[in-house]
């Protein structure tokens, strides 16, 4: 490949390849059927080449084809293990590495961006991209002050490729289902498309980096890069050394995974609380995870590094509250409770009429995570969930039909479910509930508000015999001169 395919026909012909090249192997598995062959034989072939051709097409086409391949990719622990087992290879190459633009159209690019005399700028630079991503890559450095860096040089024409595969992508979106069972590809697309303009915006991600580094810098368990130097087109950061989270998932320690996964969640959800913004791009490729001078443990000792803050979502106060105060209200049973909250939220909408506690039933089982003090995140948890949900048969499939996602929720909605597709990708067993007490506002009960509630309860309990005492005793003055009035 000598560079990124900007031509919208060569782009749409290559895109329209895949659904086509699914049809055909399927006719192909057919007649290899009606030869005779057994049939589990001839659909592991068909996912195979299936699996091949799209990690060659999307990876390829980089732009908004490889960025829907990356988002699909953390859903794979929810597919059935006969279906996930063959897409598995292929997606998860698309975390870490894609084909490269060839050095000299990254010079182009690095001189049109730094100036002429751009080389003075490193005392190195590697020509071989240490990771190639949807709309960029980056290379390893040596800054001219002697700091590693990793520069990340956009695509020329990321935009126009983003925005036509994106388009492209969505009008045969229902042709794309096949290619990962029980994925519901249009409304992630839509979404994908809105972060478009935030992603290709350097100068906006190197502002958000450098607030999540403010926030961070003594951290003991979240490493964010320093911002070296930014410009249009050209990102340049503080090199971070760790092993690849998408390298943990294919073969690290249970210790390893367990600490990752704990990390992971950390991030996620205190993120939006210290620094208003929500990492919005969960894929393996963006986390490393630090073992610096210990690699053999103990395992508190090792960090998250988290790169990569082109895509956020602004949320200024935190996770909204709803979302806590829904969580515990469901854990503790409150079906009425919870039910009122999210019609008040917009999840039912005002003409839908929903039994509360069907609602609850159909929330409970995806909150297991946080009804124990330590939860196993595996993909047969996962599948389960996703069997549940899309049987077309069951009424929970009727239920989850008839909810609504506010678009306030949207983003939200998207970075935990895909946050918990790389945890059960991981196996992690994760302290869930630790994380969302001390994050997500709403979910642990105020000790003000609890102190106040049973000092109330106290006050009621010791005022009741003399409330009554009195009650009664007011009630017998007013019935005393209607009874003197009888008499008389």
């Amino acid at each position: 490949m000598t560079d990124l395919p900007r031509k919208a026909i060569t782009r749409t012909a290559k895109l329209a390849a895949l659904p086509l090249g699914f049809a055909g192997r399927a006719t192909w598995g057919l007649g290899k059927r009606i030869g005779g062959r057994p049939a589990e034989i001839v659909a592991r072939e068909v996912q195979q080449r299936t699996a091949e051709q799209m990690f060659k097409v999307l990876g390829e086409l980089k732009g908004g084809a490889m960025k829907l391949g990356q988002a699909m990719s953390v859903f794979e622990s929810a597919l059935p293990e006969e279906i996930a087992r063959p897409y598995r290879a292929a997606l998860t190459k698309l975390q870490e590495a894609a084909p490269p633009m060839p050095s000299r159209t990254v010079h182009t690019a690095l001189e049109e961006r730094l100036g002429p005399d751009w080389p003075e700028l490193f005392q190195e630079f590697d020509d071989k991209p240490a990771a190639a991503a949807s709309i960029g890559q980056v290379h390893r450095a040596v800054w001219h002050d002697g700091r590693t860096v990793a520069v990340k040089v956009q695509y020329p024409g990321a935009g126009e490729a983003l925005l036509s595969d994106l388009n492209q992508l969505s009008r045969f979106a229902r042709v794309l289902g096949p290619l990962v069972p029980g994925l519901d590809v249009k409304p992630l697309i839509a979404e994908l498309r809105e972060r478009v303009a935030e992603e290709l915006d350097y100068e906006l991600e190197a502002a958000s980096q450098r607030i999540h580094v403010e926030e961070y810098a003594q951290d003991t368990e979240i490493v964010v890069p320093e911002v070296v130097h930014q410009s249009d087109q050209i990102l340049i950061t503080e090199w971070l050394e760790g092993v690849p989270l998408s390298q943990v998932i294919a073969d690290g320690t249970q210790e390893e995974r367990d600490r990752a996964g704990q990390l992971l969640a950390r991030f996620l959800f205190s993120g939006a609380s210290r620094t208003g913004l929500l990492h919005a791009d969960p894929h393996p490729g963006n986390f490393r995870l630090l073992t610096g001078d210990a690699p053999d443990g103990p395992p508190e000792q090792w960090k998250l590094g988290v790169l990569d803050f082109g895509s956020v979502n602004r949320l200024p106060g935190g996770l909204p509250e709803p979302i806590g105060i829904a969580l515990r209200m469901a854990l503790e049973g409150d079906a009425a409770g919870v039910y009122d909250l999210m019609r008040g939220e917009g999840f039912v909408k005002p003409t839908i009429e929903l039994d509360p506690d069907d609602l609850l039933d159909f929330l409970l089982p995806m909150l297991e995570p946080a009804q124990v003090d330590a939860f196993v995140f595996d993909r047969q948890w996962l599948r389960s969930q996703a069997a549940r949900m899309a049987d077309r048969h069951s009424p929970v499939y009727e239920l989850g039909n008839q909810l609504n996602l506010p678009p306030a929720y949207l983003l939200i909605h998207r970075v935990t479910l895909s946050t918990i597709g790389v945890l059960c990708q991981l196996g992690a067993t994760v302290r869930m509930r630790d994380e969302l007490e001390a994050w997500v506002p709403g979910f642990a009960v105020d000790p003000e508000s609890e102190d106040r509630a049973e000092a109330d309860a106290e006050a009621d309990a010791e005022e009741g015999p003399a409330a009554d005492a009195g009650e009664k005793a007011a009630d017998g003055a007013e019935e005393a001169p209607e009874a003197a009035e009888t008499s008389a």
